[in-house]
Parts: structure tokens; C-alpha cells; sequence
């Protein structure tokens, strides 16, 4: 593990113990790569959608500082969550941008090939909440592994790490899921 690494998981261990002041010595480590998930995470939004990337890290951000019962394993943890907010930060806009429309239009997004290795399709983002939130029910694990890898953009090697579970479990699984969810959104 490198320095910057370590250093973040031992922030990360001290907020979740009550030490107020690693919140403030998180965040300049952080938001490089909080930013870069975000803005992942934007790229698969319409283009009108008026949520920028950066209100998007912080949102997210106060909402993992929120998070005060949690042990925090490494940082690939805290980015996997700050990812799974992210998404459930845009799901909820989509919804309430979807309910003010009354149907009118749909928030569409690329499904790019690390899903699915076929030409790239447009997917509706509330779809492909639906069908994740689908896969979770049936395999919990394998929804976590599609977060992590496809939103927060963690190596099989960190996915691993962060679920206990050997690179070769990631690879099979995350092999399984994006036919799985392929099927799902082609349906």
C-alpha cells in the first residue's frame, strides 16, 4: 500500500473513532479522486442536466462525513461508498426531474462496453437503478462488485480487497454480471 494510501485509511480510521479534525484533514486527500468519480459518473448524464460534478462531490462528501457507524476498512471502501452515493444522489435527481416532466422525456445514459462488450446502447439511468437494484436482491455481492467497478472505478485487486474475496471470485462474477445486466436492460 502506498504512503498517501495508508495515510487516507488512517484518517478514515481515526474520523470513524470521533476525531473531528480528520475531517478536515480528509478532504484535500480525497477530493482529487472524488472528483474523478464524479465526474465518471456525470459522462453517463444528460446534457442538460444542471447537477455539476463539483456539487456533486460535495454532496456526497457531507453525506459520508455524515456516516458515523461505519468502520471504515481502506480507502477503496470509502470510494466505493462515495460512488454508491453518487449514484443515489443522481437516481433521486432523475426522479424528481422525471416527476416534474410528468413522462415528457427520460434521463439516458451510455452503457459503455465494460458492461456489456456490444456496440454502445443508451439506457435509462432509472432502468439501470432498477435492474441493479434487481441484482441485489438475487446477488447482493455481485451488485456491490458492478458499483464499485463501473461507478467508483476500483480495480478488481481493490474490489477484492474491500469484499474479502479472492481477484479471481471479482473477475468471475463481474463476468457473470455484465451479461446478466446486458440481458437485464435489453429486456
Amino acid at each position: 500500500m502506498d504512503p498517501a494510501s495508508e495515510e487516507i485509511t488512517q484518517i478514515l480510521a481515526d474520523f470513524a473513532h470521533g476525531q473531528e479534525s480528520a475531517r478536515d484533514r480528509l478532504l484535500p486527500l480525497v477530493y482529487g479522486e472524488l472528483k474523478r468519480i464524479a465526474a465518471a459518473h456525470m459522462r453517463r448524464e444528460r446534457p442538460d442536466n444542471s447537477l455539476q460534478p463539483t456539487a456533486l462531490v460535495h454532496e456526497a462528501y457531507l453525506k459520508l462525513i455524515g456516516i458515523r457507524k461505519i468502520e471504515w476498512q481502506n480507502r477503496a471502501h470509502f470510494y466505493a461508498m462515495a460512488s454508491r452515493l453518487m449514484r443515489e444522489i443522481l437516481i433521486d435527481k432523475a426522479r424528481r426531474d422525471d416527476a416534474e416532466k410528468r413522462g415528457r422525456g427520460v434521463t439516458m445514459i451510455a452503457l459503455d462496453e465494460a458492461l456489456a462488450r456490444a456496440p454502445s446502447r443508451d439506457v435509462n439511468l432509472l432502468a439501470l437503478d432498477r435492474a441493479l437494484d434487481e441484482l441485489a436482491i438475487q446477488h447482493e455481492r455481485k451488485a456491490k462488485i458492478v458499483e464499485m467497478r463501473f461507478f467508483a472505478g476500483l480495480t478488481e485487486e481493490e474490489i477484492a480487497c474491500v469484499l474479502g474475496i479472492s481477484v479471481r471470485t471479482v473477475k468471475r462474477e463481474w463476468q457473470f454480471t455484465r451479461a446478466w445486466l446486458f440481458s437485464a436492460l435489453s429486456r
